[in-house]
């Protein structure tokens, strides 16, 4: 049975990661990893162990791997792409500093590692249509250089010291569990609280702009996916381009309308997170994670919008 530490585990997607590893692997064998600020709540504390595992305190991630014997690391920590713009210095601490002290406590204790990359990591050199898993990656913004480093570490220490390294280029993640938090893609998650709520949503992201996107049950089950997948299938490791439907503001916004007919939008650009989507790829090519480890999306635009105002409507205690 593995033992499993969840770094990050009360952010957006450390919170669902955690509870769906605990339901495969048992409660008591993954651990809930979080800083002093960000203290595990409800089910999530209650549902098994938790110990404070701070990227830029190699020491506190040490204490916990010997604590529990961890053998399999999922490091979430990271600085989100709006945020990151904004506190450059602090998006490198946490996202390559702290990547640093995991890896090299995963070498002290012979731990796998999972550290999701990004979209981001590509730029506006990049292939835009169909971008292909291996090309060109020179982003621009501080979020993209964090997760091609990301890649490039992760790669060094399995190619020089044999740690377990284990990647995915995640696309915007879609929740109805846990909030946005200063991604150029929340607007595809704001969007459905608009419309449950009755409110005209205003649109951050103009009109045409594709993004890839994936919702938040194929993104956990990714990342387990290859966490799981036999070592010997993978030619690539960091990291796996996966990508469940592409859309653009429009296009989201007449899925929704399907289902709430009255519901409206009007865009007021915001021009920061316009450029960094400007800069990244309309769609991506995910055959190598098909063909290396069987990756298989369970969700596309329609079941997830329908799914997502269901789930928030009861969330909000909505009738409708």
């Amino acid at each position: 049975m593995k033992n499993i530490l969840v770094i990050g585990a009360t952010g957006q997607i450390g919170s669902e990661l955690t509870l769906e590893l605990r339901k495969r692997y048992g409660d008591d064998h993954v651990v809930a990893g979080y800083i002093p600020s960000a203290l595990p709540q409800g089910i999530l504390k209650s549902s098994g162990p938790s110990a404070i595992a701070d990227v830029t305190d190699r020491q506190s991630i040490e204490v916990v791997c010997r604590q529990f014997k961890i053998d399999t690391i999922y490091n979430l920590a990271a600085l989100l792409s709006v945020v990151a713009e904004s506190r450059p210095a602090m998006a490198w601490k946490i996202g390559i500093d702290g990547l640093w002290n995991v890896l090299e406590v995963a070498r002290e204790y012979n731990c796998a590692v999972f550290t999701p990359s990004s979209i981001g990591s590509f730029g506006e050199a990049t292939p835009r249509v169909n971008t292909p898993q291996d090309t060109i990656q020179r982003p621009r913004t501080m979020y993209g250089v964090t997760k091609v480093t990301t890649e490039l570490l992760s790669d060094y220490y399995y190619t020089k010291y044999g740690v377990d390294t284990r990647s995915v280029r995640f696309p915007g993640i879609i929740s109805n569990v846990t909030p946005p938090g200063g991604g150029t893609t929340d607007y595809a998650v704001d969007i459905f609280y608009s419309a449950v709520k009755g409110e005209k949503f205003v649109c951050p992201i103009k009109e045409g702009t594709f993004m890839d996107m994936m919702y938040m049950p194929d993104a956990i089950n990714a990342a387990i996916s290859l966490m799981e997948a036999a070592p010997a299938r993978l030619k690539h490791r960091n990291a796996f381009n996966v990508t469940a439907m592409s859309f653009d503001p429009e296009g989201i916004f007449q899925a929704i309308k399907k289902y709430v007919p009255d519901f409206e939008m009007e865009y007021s650009v915001d021009p920061l997170k316009q450029s960094i989507a400007d800069s990244w790829p309309n769609s991506l090519d995910d055959s190598c994670a098909r063909n290396e480890w069987d990756w298989q999306p369970q969700f596309d635009l329609d079941s997830m919008t329908k799914d997502m105002l269901e789930k928030l409507r009861v969330k909000l205690n909505i009738n409708q």
